[in-house]
């Protein structure tokens, strides 16, 4: 298990939830100004893996590939910060040089696994006429099934596209996209949050994800909301604004 991550599963819920409120009574005000933002939201954007989904997309393509313990490895130290998102996700995909034919073998036997409360909370927002964008350092692929079961516009997503060749075997990544490498204002999903904002002028833009790349979108993002329903990271519990364990929590702030 990759340094700073605990699974939900394997902590004592309560008193987990315990600590950390305890832990995290001097973000009182911050967490007020976090639900305001949050109430008059006009954009979200969801991260994707172990946010809206259950799972981290890529580690389970590398399970299907049979090269999982290496794609581990190369997840670990982007993580440690050893090497740059952009050289993990270019190593990574070296390592699986995932054929379209394998891609779509995945898709076919992997549907997603929405995150539970998800659906619900994207139809309330759906409701309110704020517009949701689903934002992945993973693959555009991988996250257009995700976007059709939600009813997102497949317009509304940002991630990372992979080439093939002629015969459909690996031919590489797209290098331009936003999402391919992360660190600065410029890019990842910090460039998504702040591109979203000049185009459309939000005002109250929110990041909603479970882990530090999400938490650098904000700012430019009016906002961020740890999620831990599936991952708690240490560094997002220990700096964020607000922290939630669940989608119907986000939800009912909006009722």
């Amino acid at each position: 298990m990759a340094a700073g991550l605990v699974k939900i599963s394997q902590l004592p819920c309560v008193s987990k939830r315990l600590k950390v409120a305890t832990e995290r009574v001097g973000n009182t005000e911050r967490e007020k100004l976090v639900k305001h933002v949050w109430r008059h939201a006009d954009a979200v954007c969801f991260d994707v893996d172990s946010t809206v989904c259950q799972d981290e997309a890529i580690d389970e393509l590398a399970i299907f590939l049979g090269v999982a313990e290496d794609v581990k490895l190369l997840t670990k130290r982007a993580m440690n910060g050893s090497i740059t998102f952009k050289e993990a996700l270019s190593c990574r995909l070296e390592i699986m040089k995932p054929s379209i034919h394998q891609l779509e073998g995945f898709i076919k036997s992997h549907p997603p696994r929405l995150t539970d409360g998800i659906v619900e909370l994207v139809e309330e927002l759906n409701r309110r006429k704020v517009d949701v964008y689903l934002v992945s350092g993973g693959f555009r692929q991988l996250v257009l099934p995700v976007a059709r079961l939600l009813n997102i516009p497949i317009t509304n997503i940002f991630a990372n596209e992979i080439f093939f060749d002629t015969k459909g075997n690996y031919a590489g990544f797209d290098t331009n996209k936003l999402t391919s490498d992360s660190g600065s204002k410029n890019v990842g999903k910090a460039g998504v949050c702040g591109l979203l904002k000049q185009r459309y002028s939000y005002k109250n833009l929110v990041m909603v994800g479970d882990g530090a790349t999400d938490m650098e979108a904000c700012p430019p993002a009016d906002a961020f909301i740890g999620f831990a329903g599936n991952q708690l990271r240490e560094a997002v519990y220990r700096g964020c604004g607000w922290l939630v364990y669940d989608f119907d929590t986000l939800r009912k702030q909006l009722l």
